[in-house]
């Protein structure tokens, strides 16, 4: 939901609490839209996200990590310049808007200045400005009068805020009564919408619900009810929590029941969080998917032009059978013609041929041309068979990573599965080598006394055979690009329960999940080869049965 003064009066009240008398240690800018500021307040180092994204605009106090670029924007320099080592004097929301007030006192050697940086979370209007005694020192979106006859944003001028909307602040309550009493049914929460200012929609209704859980509530006792709204919207209370649908989030809210959180902030930061998380996610998987798919036309074009090659090659034997049949009857055949018959020796029934000639040759000629054809398409299908062979596996190599891709479920999934394409020429290496990538854990679930294990992509399948030992039991499916799975013996016969269970989850996580009897393969790990200098996730293996299994996945934690 977008941040609404009624939200954000109690993240202000709560920022404030806990920052107020910090000192600004570090600023960075790790994206166009988000500045974040870490100040040592209350004994410990804070990270303050200030985020003007359209989708995601907030102002709290965050753990995520985030990496800051090699070279800082200008707006983040000049928030440098100016508040490096400043003492947060206050955090305030302004008036009843959607707009909070960062007051900093800032000094050096020889000045002291007190400077106010206002976050105005306005949905696509968001904006950070820095000012110093009203003048605007800088802005991360600046307009010039240009842009905006009606608000000028640039270094020099004085700071105005957005021009309030025609509603009524909830703080008036002769504003709020008169509104109120111009209420004539319908739905009151998009009506309280319509008319008071600083507030969402979901806000809206969360309000009417508490108003409606009053005895007293009633539309035409316009007095009463205005100073029910008043006391809901600047109460302290708070009921922090996390709105979630099918598990995911879908809101935060200040006053609500569904997933508890100590504070605002926390409720905020933990769906941000999420919803950023997912974002990032799912923008990683189609820039992956996009180089996987071109890759993928650009392979298959080269295999489908490999077998036309091929196919132009398919009457090879004949040309080679008509030069000697030529060669065996030359004393018959006159120069001229323009076919000649002749007995098939090749034939078990030895019938008759006829080969066209080419009545300009004689029929030496005509015969060397034909052992030409064939010696031709012969060097063709010996260049074409090896090319065709690398074409193919690395096509079948380009559908698994797809495969890989279509199972991940998290960043690292994800991470692992971009290093595998850099490591393979399939993206560009990176100029700043980052920080050793965390190792993703393979998933794990049990059944009775085993562990079976599933690897999550071709890197992962890779480990996951060279840390099982020679007795365990490997699985894949037979006709279906999967995940690897091994199941730990240490010693012991596999049951037939454990085996089919370790079957259905090597079939959910392989291309067939959707289909049913899925046949899988298993054998002793010891019977599966790793080819040398053979792509990821590739195996040979030997000595295996095959069992039919539906795609299940069951749960990690099974027993």
């Amino acid at each position: 939901m977008p941040q609404d003064a009624f939200t954000l009066r109690h993240i202000a009240r709560e920022l404030n609490e806990q920052l107020c008398g910090g000192k600004v240690n570090k600023i960075i800018q790790p994206s166009r839209d988000e500045i974040d500021i870490i100040l040592y307040a209350g004994g410990k180092s804070r990270k303050l996200v200030l985020n003007t994204n359209a989708s995601f605009a907030r102002a709290i106090l965050s753990d995520a990590a985030r990496s800051a670029p090699d070279t800082a924007p200008n707006f983040c320099m000049l928030l440098r310049k100016h508040l490096s080592g400043a003492q947060l004097l206050s955090v305030s929301l302004q008036g009843f808007e959607r707009i909070l007030a960062f007051t900093f006192d800032c000094f050096g050697e020889f000045s002291r200045a007190t400077r106010v940086l206002y976050a105005e979370i306005m949905g696509k209007y968001s904006n950070l400005i820095l000012t110093e005694k009203g003048i605007i020192t800088g802005a991360l979106k600046l307009s010039s009068l240009q842009e905006n006859f009606k608000r000028v944003l640039f270094p020099g001028v004085r700071y105005l805020p957005p021009e309030p909307q025609d509603k009524a602040n909830p703080a008036d309550l002769s504003a709020v009564k008169e509104r109120l009493s111009a209420f004539q049914g319908g739905d009151f929460a998009e009506f309280l919408f319509n008319n008071l200012s600083g507030l969402a929609l979901s806000s809206c209704r969360i309000l009417e619900k508490s108003l409606r859980q009053s005895a007293a509530f009633a539309h035409d006792n316009c007095e009463k009810l205005a100073e029910r709204i008043y006391d809901f919207i600047f109460s302290d209370a708070v009921q922090p929590a996390v709105e979630r649908i099918g598990g995911k989030a879908k809101d935060f809210h200040a006053r609500f029941e569904g997933e508890s959180y100590p504070s605002v902030n926390a409720a905020a930061d933990a769906y941000y969080t999420e919803r950023e998380t997912e974002r990032d996610f799912s923008e990683k998987r189609r820039k992956l998917e996009s180089v996987l798919l071109s890759r993928r036309k650009k392979e298959e074009k080269k295999l489908a032009l490999l077998c036309e090659r091929e196919q132009s090659c398919a009457d090879m034997e004949k040309n080679r059978i008509f030069g000697e049949l030529l060669t065996a009857n030359l004393y018959a055949i006159r120069k001229g013609l323009e076919g000649f018959e002749a007995v098939n020796y090749y034939d078990e029934n030895a019938a008759t041929i006829k080969i066209p000639l080419d009545k300009s040759l004689s029929p030496a000629q005509n015969a060397q041309k034909y052992y030409k054809k064939y010696n031709k398409q012969k060097r063709t299908l010996a260049a074409v068979a090896p090319q065709k062979a690398e074409a193919e596996a690395d096509l079948d190599y380009t559908q698994s990573m797809l495969s890989s891709l279509a199972r991940a479920e998290n960043m690292l999934d994800i991470t692992e599965i971009e290093q595998e394409l850099r490591d393979n020429g399939l993206l560009p290496v990176e100029k700043k080598k980052n920080k050793a990538v965390q190792t993703v854990p393979f998933r794990v679930f049990h059944a009775g006394k085993f562990q079976i294990f599933v690897g999550r992509n071709n890197v992962q399948n890779d480990r996951l055979l060279r840390q099982a030992a020679p007795d365990d039991v490997w699985l894949h499916t037979q006709s279906y690009h999967s995940a690897h799975v091994i199941i730990r013996t240490e010693g012991r016969n596999v049951p037939d329960e454990v085996l089919l269970l370790a079957a259905q989850i090597c079939a959910f996580f392989s291309d067939g999940a959707q289909g049913n009897k899925i046949p899988v393969d298993y054998c002793r790990r010891r019977f599966v080869k790793k080819p040398p200098r053979a792509k990821a996730g590739f195996v040979t293996y030997t000595d295996f049965k095959t069992i039919l299994a539906d795609p299940k996945r069951h749960a990690e934690s099974e027993i």
